[in-house]
């Protein structure tokens, strides 16, 4: 037995890195993960990104009926957010069916249908978040989530927040997570030390760290600050400000997904309807 593994490893060792490093990844991953060794992701990636079957380097991911799996290999095909491999036959891809070399394509892990923000209804989150990525592609606004099950279903509900007397208050603890602080900064003109000038509050509407707030709150201002509801810091940057409007986008750049606070559509709106 002991011959046999020096035999292996003597096979292993002769091979090139590439070829090394995909060797081991039929019995298992490294024990550390060298990001610096990730290679450079192209520009789009269609279907969102993910992390390869180590959980180590971002890499492009499977869309909705693309493969997935394989041969246990580094290079394997892996699902994108909210979708999961399946093989033929319904069974879940796992270790044994990696280890048997079995391929599967992937499939959303919500079957039920939800309302977008353009007031199209979609058979799951997943093909909704697809038409939100094409969107943006394109340089249109992207697709939200609104509510699952159809749209127009919710507005018929007598147990939906907007019949109840006191929804005002479930809807601002539901929005809370997504509402953030924002401090403004300025440089004094002959010590160049920074005050604080003013403070305001914004939202999060991307969760790579969008946020919409007044234009006037951080108009002339050399640094802006955004504290989340978690008690987290960030500088932000100012990304666009229309003064006309009010409006201003700033971002920041956090570790995590954020939280993202939805928007209504005026359309759908009623006279004399309650707004938040």
């Amino acid at each position: 037995m002991f011959r046999s593994l020096l035999v292996v490893c003597a096979a292993v060792a002769s091979l090139p890195a590439d070829a090394q490093l995909s060797s081991r990844f039929v019995v298992g991953c490294p024990s550390q993960c060298d990001k610096s060794m990730c290679p450079r992701l192209p520009a789009d990636c269609s279907a969102g990104k993910g992390l390869d079957v180590c959980h180590c380097c971002p890499v492009c991911a499977s869309g909705e009926g693309e493969a997935c799996g394989g041969s246990g290999k580094l290079g394997d095909p892996v699902c994108g957010d909210g979708l999961e491999c399946s093989v033929p036959g319904g069974v879940a891809y796992s270790v044994t069916v990696r280890r048997r070399s079995k391929s599967g394509s992937c499939v959303c892990k919500s079957t039920e249908p939800v309302c977008g923000s353009d007031g199209v209804s979609y058979r799951s989150i997943c093909e909704l978040k697809q038409v939100s990525r094409r969107a943006q592609k394109l340089q249109q606004p992207p697709v939200l989530f609104i509510q699952r099950g159809a749209c127009g279903k919710a507005q018929d509900n007598p147990d939906s927040p907007r019949h109840k007397y006191n929804f005002i208050a479930d809807v601002v603890e539901k929005i809370a997570p997504s509402v953030v602080h924002i401090e403004l900064f300025r440089k004094m003109t002959y010590s160049k030390r920074e005050v604080a000038v003013a403070s305001g509050s914004g939202f999060v509407v991307s969760e790579d760290g969008q946020i919409v707030t007044n234009a006037h709150v951080v108009a002339n201002k050399h640094r802006v600050k955004v504290e989340l509801k978690s008690g987290a810091s960030y500088d932000a940057k100012i990304k666009d400000v229309d003064e006309k409007s009010d409006i201003a986008l700033i971002k920041i750049d956090a570790p995590n997904k954020l939280p993202v606070l939805l928007l209504g559509r005026s359309s759908d709106l009623r006279p004399g309807e309650f707004v938040v």
